[in-house]
């Protein structure tokens, strides 16, 4: 199948933008607390490890300026933290911390969180943190990291089946080995160029910045692409020994020990691509690192041979090649069907994750285009049993001709003719189908490589669960905040702006400020607040809210189910008068 249909496919499968796979799980102080004296730095922890960029964190005060931030690094050595230093004497009000990160699997994630010394201030400063992508960027990463995929598995693939299959021609064959090579390497180049805009979020101009591009070469993502290119050396140097045959023989057959440094070469580049994705962050990482190798190496044995299979069935192809590539590929299918089980079951985390998350979903399309390739795999296989039979049944019977002690020997029987244009017409026939069959199993097979990419961008269905069941933070999962205006008799119109942090079911924070016609804090003599859920029957429940100088809190809410909640605010705003309101607000599980 042509290269440029195998990325017009890849394109189309990988539309969706991917997603950002650390989450955060705390910060310290939290999101939204008011302390009695300044922090001295300010501490992130994420569900895995990431790493730090130079503008990691901007901090700024509540009138929107940027306050002069000391080192960035790691709390305690602990790769999974980010911390910042704060200059001393921070003065009274809220300010806004904005993040960015990189996570173990190379994507950029970033938010921003408040906290507050003394007292909250009457307005918070409006911070923009950053697009997680710029879209022109985001694209041009893409389609290079999808070409990288099909470089390494035409490479790979077509390597490894001139070694093991043992095409009559391998001449054909040059040309994809050299066209993977030279992919790869612009496919590899392009992904370090565009590495620092990419974490950044900014136009593809930034791959231009020096210093950016110094970055790049020596954190994790930019030192594995330096790998990748550093082992295509050697890839290159292996390829033109294996075919550096004697001259008649047209089948290059590399030694032992050339055999062995071309598997070893091949296991090194699909590494860097396992220490660069899901495998590197999560559970079980040296298991999955390992399992990730063996899944993306026998993906490309099986792609990249069923590319190799057809431009050899086209020239001449024979038989016993053909009976070769069913072998291998029967091991490949073998190893994906074990790793590919292993890795479900470590990005899904749950029965639930397979139709409620985006990874499981798409899952679910990988196991059932699989499911087709397999069959169409079967009608191969089919075809390659005929082809070896009628090619058995063509070859002729060499009788033993008695002869006399020193006698002339018997002539030779007339062989069959070249299975080429020439062929038998049942030879002819069985060969143009199994290259059929082959091209509609390479077909499906580029769009199962195509949802196999898309995945490696998907944040998988354990992480998304975790992130669920962890108290929000950093906007990553935004608190519940509801505005309520009231009446304030002559006096003119307040408000109250209630934050239920986290907004889901179990413990809630609940903190309540009371602003004035004019914008500014107010002072009322109470405040109550109270939630109800009346399809369940629950409540009211409430708040017991304390007021503590300029704004109201309660430490402790628990809300027992999910559901549309009732939350009546009740604002007394002098002894003899108040003003009830109510929302409805949604709490999630």
């Amino acid at each position: 199948m042509p290269l440029g249909a195998l990325l017009v496919l890849l394109l189309l499968g990988g539309a969706g933008p991917a997603s950002a796979h650390a989450a955060l799980d705390s910060t310290d102080p939290e999101d939204g607390a008011v302390l009695q004296r300044a922090p001295g730095h300010v501490t992130l922890a994420f569900s895995e490890s990431v790493g730090l960029r130079d503008d990691s964190f901007r901090v700024l005060d509540p009138g929107g300026h940027r306050v002069r931030t000391g080192d960035t690094g790691h709390a305690d050595g602990r790769s999974e933290t980010a911390r910042v230093a704060l200059p001393g004497g921070l003065g009274e009000g809220t300010y806004t911390v904005a993040w960015r990160v990189v996570s173990a699997d190379s994507h950029p994630v970033s938010g921003a969180f408040t906290f507050s010394v003394g007292k909250p201030s009457t307005t918070v400063a409006s911070v923009d943190t950053g697009p997680t992508e710029d879209p022109l960027t985001t694209n041009l990463h893409r389609i290079a990291r999808y070409l990288s995929y099909l470089a390494a598995a035409l490479l790979i693939g077509t390597a490894a089946f001139v070694a093991l299959c043992r095409p009559p021609d391998a001449a054909p064959l040059r040309r994809p080995l050299v066209a993977g090579w030279w992919t790869l390497l612009g496919a590899t180049v392009a992904l370090l160029v565009l590495r620092a805009p990419y974490e950044a979020g900014t136009g593809p101009s930034g791959a231009l910045d020096p210093d950016a591009l110094g970055d790049t070469l020596t954190a994790r993502p930019g030192v594995l692409l330096l790998i990748r290119l550093a082992l295509l050396g050697p890839a290159a140097l292996f390829l033109a020994h294996m075919f550096r045959t004697p001259v008649g023989d047209r089948h290059p057959r590399p030694g032992p020990l050339a055999a062995t440094a071309g598997g070893a070469l091949a296991v090194a580049l699909a590494l860097t691509w396992a220490a660069s994705e899901h495998a590197s962050a999560g559970i079980q990482v040296p298991a999955a690192m390992t399992s990730s190798t063996l899944h993306l190496l026998a993906t490309a044995v099986w792609l990249g041979g069923l590319t190799a299979l057809l431009l050899t069935l086209r020239s001449a192809g024979d038989a016993a090649t053909v009976a070769r590539f069913s072998r291998v590929a029967l091991a490949s299918v073998t190893v994906l069907a074990v790793t590919g089980v292993y890795q479900s079951w470590r990005g899904l985390g749950s029965w639930q994750a397979l139709t409620g998350t985006t990874y499981g979903r798409l899952l679910l399309a990988k196991v059932v285009l699989v499911a087709v390739l397999l069959a169409a795999a079967a009608v191969s296989r089919r075809w390659t049993a005929a082809l070896a039979a009628t090619a058995a049944a063509q070859e002729p019977a060499r009788e033993r001709v008695p002869q006399p002690a020193g006698g002339p020997p018997a002539p030779e029987p007339p062989t069959a003719p070249a299975d080429t244009g020439g062929a038998a017409p049942a030879t002819a026939a069985l060969r143009r189908g199994l290259r059929r069959s082959v091209l509609a199993e390479a077909v499906v097979a580029a769009v199962v490589l195509a949802v196999t990419t898309v995945l490696t961008g998907t944040q998988p269905g354990r992480a998304v669960d975790e992130a669920a069941r962890t108290v929000p933070a950093g906007g990553v999962l935004p608190a519940s905040v509801t505005t309520i205006p009231f009446e304030i008799g002559t006096a003119g119109r307040g408000t109250v702006q209630i934050t239920l942090d986290p907004g889901r079911t179990g413990d809630n924070a609940v903190q309540a400020v009371v602003f004035g016609p004019d914008g500014s804090l107010a002072a009322v003599p109470e405040l109550r607040l109270s939630f109800t859920l009346p399809d369940q029957h629950v409540g009211p429940i409430d708040a017991e809210l304390v007021d503590r100088g300029g704004y109201w809190s309660a430490n402790t809410v628990t809300l027992p189910l999910p559901g549309t909640w009732t939350m009546k605010t009740t604002v007394r705003v002098s002894e003899i008068d108040q003003v009830s309101e109510v929302r409805r607000i949604r709490v999630e599980r």
